[in-house]
């Protein structure tokens, strides 16, 4: 489960960087690099999502260990 966490966190990241650039500068990485209405740039978004719900277990995880 960790490696999962790792890999939804990286997705996760790439994500807020994404919004970051659009909120700044008005602009969004992700349409840039796959183009608008592509298949690929919405599994990204999708992909995104998914990692932002798995790692909401993320803020009940004991941080003592």
């Amino acid at each position: 489960m960790k490696t999962l966490q790792k890999v939804c966190l990286v997705f996760t990241i790439i994500g807020a960087v994404n919004w970051g650039l659009i909120g700044l500068f008005d602009f969004n990485l992700v349409e840039t690099m796959f183009g608008t209405d592509n298949v690929i740039t919405r599994i990204v978004y999708v992909l995104v999502g998914i990692a932002g719900i798995i790692n909401i277990s993320l803020l009940f995880e004991d941080w003592d260990d």
